[in-house]
């Protein structure tokens, strides 16, 4: 037979370069595959969240709407369904490419998830119209709301879980437009997230509120920015609004010169470290009980204020002030009052604020004007002259800026605002972000404050040391031409003209106090200080003429990532807290 043939033994160097081919082609294998995957993938997310945007945001297109959410779910299953194989897995563990194809696939399963939890909510608010919401002959139909209320809840658990997803994918490692999709895909869930929850909160309190299960009574405070207090402004007129079945009736009206009686004794304990820095003054005078910034403790003394003097013990409080009348005027269109005066939007606050004063020098006769104003406000809503979407409009940014306040007697109802503006709570605690409270009030026993404008301004000045700006500038005309009851008249030794006021700033928790710089054109500040729920609290107190400045700046020491500050709402919506230039040396 002959010799079989003979296989000459493969070089070393041959199988070498036989496996780089062999890792080459099933590298460039594994490349085409995943990026082939990423393009539709991104396509699918691209085209959702294009079609999300788009949608209407209106009550009345519900229903197109959950036809949009199942065109969505289709994009969104597809995109997470590409970017969940098992090679597409493998490829995540790769240096450099991995962080990226992880994001991608994180977001795209942080979509579907989401577009799935509103698929249910969506359908359960199929029925609902802006007119179905609308008040007729006072009576709102709260059982919409509460039909919608378990998908409500669902709904925002899942956003929020989503949006969270997103929010924790690590950033630094990613590159150009996958950095700016996963961006652009947080801040869409986020404010989706935020709407739920928002939506949540309602269809879970708004019906008990307006007395669906029993008869509620709500006492409402109206607060005056041109005097300052720390959540808004003195209480100067109050009502209280009774509920039942969904029907609203405004029962009683006053003024806080109708409590001058009660106004000797504290109506209940304060805090110590409550009363070390506001002494019993909130627990005194009605005017006083949004001086402490925390609703939780003002919100009871005006309960027991009003029980004392009327006799009915209230199931909520609520507090507003002329800006968010202002916001409900944008919703409910110009409205009569028995003056002759037209009220909108436009003039509501300067009428209320300034030219009250110039007509009425009596205060009994301002407050009337207010309750006046309020109630015309309260009618057009409980007649249905609103437009809803424009009410829903008005409510958000109200609570947004901090002027719309509400606390519930009941904890369990209370607990559902936990974690919301509406609560009117010090800056929440925690370890991401410091956050400066800036509370103005006023100490010249005047209405001057219309006229002062302040400033807050955070900065990093290093890595662990931050700084605050805050100036009060004022800008009153001469003070002959203002009235006495707006300048004071020097009754509490203040000037006439001359703004005095006390400025309540708590550090975020765990900050240190390093440095503090004062400038003023006026006389010289002074400082007090103490603690609150375990915040260090510095107290300014500025007097400033017409025409002048006066500024503080602090420097602290902080442990957290991100930096903030909430203020004191005043008359002008834009003068919130900013980011600002560090105005120490380094």
């Amino acid at each position: 037979m002959p010799d079989s043939p003979r296989f000459a033994p493969l070089h070393p160097r041959r199988i070498f370069a036989a496996a780089v081919c062999l890792v080459a082609v099933a590298g460039l294998a594994l490349a085409a595959w995943v990026s082939v995957r990423a393009a539709l993938a991104q396509g699918h997310l691209l085209q959702a969240r294009t079609a999300l945007s788009a949608m209407p945001s209106t009550v009345d297109a519900s229903a197109t709407a959950a036809e949009a959410l199942r065109v969505v779910a289709v994009d969104t299953s597809a995109a997470r369904a590409l970017t969940a194989d098992p090679v597409w897995g493998f490829a995540e563990r790769l240096p450099w490419v991995g962080p990226q194809l992880s994001a991608v696939s994180d977001t795209a399963a942080a979509a579907d998830d989401a577009v799935t939890a509103l698929a249910p909510l969506a359908r359960a608010s199929a029925g609902l119209s802006a007119d179905a919401l609308r008040p007729v002959d006072g009576v709102v139909d709260v059982s919409p709301l509460t039909a919608m209320a378990p998908a409500a809840a669902d709904a925002a658990t899942a956003l929020r879980e989503a949006a969270d997803r997103v929010a924790g994918i690590d950033r630094t490692p990613l590159l150009g437009r996958v950095a700016k999709n996963v961006s652009r895909a947080g801040d869409l869930l986020g404010s989706a997230a935020d709407t739920a929850d928002a939506l949540r909160r309602t269809t879970a309190l708004l019906p008990a509120m307006l007395g669906a299960d029993r008869q509620r009574s709500t006492l409402v405070l109206f607060q005056n920015n041109a005097e300052w207090r720390s959540l808004g402004g003195v209480v100067g007129a109050v009502a209280q609004l009774d509920t039942a079945q969904g029907r609203m009736t405004l029962t009683a009206q006053a003024s806080s010169a109708d409590f001058a009686a009660t106004a000797g004794t504290p109506v209940a304990a304060l805090p110590d470290d409550v009363q070390s820095i506001y002494d019993t003054r909130p627990a005194r005078f009605l005017q006083n009980t949004t001086q402490v910034p925390d609703f939780s403790v003002g919100a009871p003394l005006a309960r027991e204020m009003w029980r004392r003097a009327h006799g009915t013990t209230v199931d909520s409080v609520i507090a507003l002030d002329p800006v968010t009348l202002s916001y409900l005027l944008r919703a409910t269109g110009p409205v009569r009052l028995p003056s002759g005066d037209e009220l909108s939007a436009d003039d509501a606050v300067a009428l209320l604020l300034q030219e009250s004063y110039r007509r009425y020098p009596d205060p009994r006769e301002q407050d009337a004007f207010f309750q006046s104003a309020s109630a015309a406000v309260f009618q057009a809503l409980a007649d249905g002259d609103v437009d809803p979407e424009a009410l829903v409009e008005a409510v958000t940014r109200a609570a947004r800026e901090r002027r719309l306040l509400v606390w519930n007697a009941d904890a369990a109802e209370q607990a559902i605002l936990d974690g919301s503006t509406l609560q009117g709570a010090l800056p929440a605690a925690d370890a991401r972000r410091g956050t400066f409270g800036v509370y103005l009030n006023d100490g010249t026993g005047s209405k001057m404050d219309t006229y002062l404008h302040p400033v807050v301004e955070t900065a990093w000045c290093t890595a662990d040391t931050a700084s605050l700006h805050v100036e009060l500038r004022n800008d009153a005309p001469d003070p002959d031409s203002l009235p006495p009851y707006v300048t004071g008249d020097g009754e509490y030794g203040v000037p006439p003209g001359d703004a005095l006021t006390g400025v309540y700033i708590y550090l975020p928790p765990g900050a240190e106090l390093l440095e503090r710089r004062t400038s003023s054109d006026g006389a010289p500040p002074g400082f007090a200080g103490g603690v609150h729920d375990g915040r260090e609290v510095v107290k300014w107190s500025a007097q400033v003429a017409p025409g002048q400045t006066a500024r503080l700046d602090l420097r602290v020491r902080l442990t957290t990532p991100e930096l903030a500050a909430v203020a004191t709402p005043t008359r002008d919506p834009d003068e919130i807290p900013r980011p600002g230039p560090c105005r120490f040396s380094a």
